[in-house]
């Protein structure tokens, strides 16, 4: 993963050269026109010529043109800054536990956490840990919660599985099931861009959006 500084260098070469890519662009559209008007002054009929109004308006379409080019960069441009600050900002977050949308478990010194948005209201909900094969290792009655979010811990110390665990909720509020979304607890290691995105490196998962994160703890 790319750190903050190398991802503030890339980010601003990488503007650098789009930029004179655009003034190119723009340059070469502009030189175009004007080739084009020349071509129609030359070759237009003596007794019938182009007059001020037909003119004026060729000339106010190639300005409109050029000026939503020149917006267009600039937006670009304030946006990979933009990014390029939120990864400064970001890495601040280096250590920090966060809840992402998932329901793989990160192990840390025996322990596995996670975390359940619940939809609604219940009178039981049950957590089953499960292998990477899907047999079931424990179950965490967690009984009555209201809606929202709550967490648990797994004690993951007797744990030999080569991959991570995983886990799976049940919600009930007497025969109705309530839908819940599975969250899973991670430490972040490193943050950095990618492609205009910025991402956040944890440890025990792949890289994701810094717009995934529910929750930083």
């Amino acid at each position: 993963m790319i750190s903050a500084t190398s991802a503030s260098t890339a980010t601003s070469n990488t503007s650098s050269l789009t930029s004179s890519a655009s003034v190119s662009d723009t340059t070469a559209a502009q030189d175009r026109f004007l080739k084009l008007l020349v071509a129609q002054l030359n070759n237009q009929d003596p007794m019938n010529p182009m007059d001020n109004a037909q003119m004026t308006s060729q000339m106010a379409q190639i300005n409109t043109v050029t000026g939503i080019q020149q917006v267009n960069e600039t937006l670009k441009s304030m946006a990979a800054q933009f990014t390029s600050l939120q990864v400064m900002q970001g890495s601040s977050m280096v250590g920090h536990n966060v809840l992402v949308e998932s329901n793989t478990l990160t192990r840390k010194a025996g322990i596995a956490s996670g975390a359940i948005d619940l939809d609604g209201n219940t009178d039981a909900v049950k957590v089953d840990i499960l292998s990477p094969g899907g047999q079931v290792l424990d179950t965490l009655n967690l009984g009555a919660l209201g809606a929202g979010r709550h967490t648990f811990d797994w004690n993951s110390s007797a744990y030999t599985g080569s991959g991570e665990p995983s886990f799976r909720v049940s919600a009930t509020l007497g025969t109705k099931t309530i839908g819940s979304t599975a969250l899973a607890r991670d430490t972040v290691v490193s943050v950095g861009s990618e492609n205009g995105t910025m991402m956040v490196q944890l440890q025990g998962r792949s890289a994701v959006a810094y717009s995934d994160v529910k929750a930083i703890l």
